[in-house]
């Protein structure tokens, strides 16, 4: 079965072109151009994740996601924020209100279409043991990694340190974020040991000839991407 993706967004041209990429993805798409609508959309046909614009005539989108997580019927549905707005604070505006992600505008299609399966691995269930993206197969429960059917020998923390790129592709994490969300909070290393990780992870998926799929960013970090 489909799953259902909910677009509330004002301006009909970028509406409709991620309604078709979507549909094109294999998704079944609602629409709503602000919020009235999209609550009548919900109150008849139950989302399984909604794609909400952060700037919309009458109420915005911040305010809608907040309204959402408070109401027990609709709490539960994960949300992706679309935003002009790049900025650190106003990202943590939207993750304050219950934002599941965000992606700042403009944006590619399939990068909107990974970090929805991303947000639904996370939040659903989709795909739990599994993750599959570019010909990489992550399985989670056998502790085993292929590319093309091919076996890829990884130790532990490089097999958590995919893992977490794998359910989180397209997004710049630093090194910092990388120790909290992968070693954990409460684990004191050095920032410099990412980045021996992701050397012995790139040497591994050099040998299949896929060590682009880690991609360095000057001055962020380190990307997942299968884009290139």
């Amino acid at each position: 079965m489909a799953y259902t993706i909910l677009i509330v967004e004002d301006e009909e041209s970028i509406r409709e072109m991620i309604a078709f990429s979507l549909e094109q993805a294999g998704f079944a798409v609602l629409e709503a151009g602000e919020g009235a609508a999209a609550n009548n959309v919900i109150a008849n046909v139950r989302p399984d994740l909604i794609l909400l614009d952060w700037m919309l005539p009458g109420l915005s989108g911040v305010e809608i996601a907040r309204r959402l997580k408070r109401e027990q019927m609709t709490a539960d549905i994960p949300i992706i924020m679309l935003t002009a707005r790049g900025e650190e604070d106003e990202r943590l505006r939207g993750f304050d209100a219950g934002a599941d992600d965000y992606i700042t505008k403009p944006f590619s299609t399939r990068e909107l279409v990974a970090r929805i399966k991303a947000v639904l691995r996370r939040t659903s269930g989709m795909g739990d043991d599994t993750v599959s993206i570019g010909g990489l197969v992550l399985d989670k429960d056998n502790y085993r990694v292929s590319i093309d059917g091919k076996p890829l020998e990884l130790g532990p923390t490089e097999f958590k340190l995919l893992s977490f790129f794998m359910t989180h592709p397209e997004r710049v994490y630093s090194r910092t974020q990388l120790l909290d969300r992968v070693w954990g909070s409460n684990v004191y290393v050095e920032e410099r040991t990412v980045d021996v990780h992701i050397r012995r992870l790139r040497k591994a998926l050099e040998a299949v000839q896929r060590d682009d799929l880690i991609q360095t960013v000057r001055g962020a970090g380190y990307r997942f991407s299968a884009s290139v």
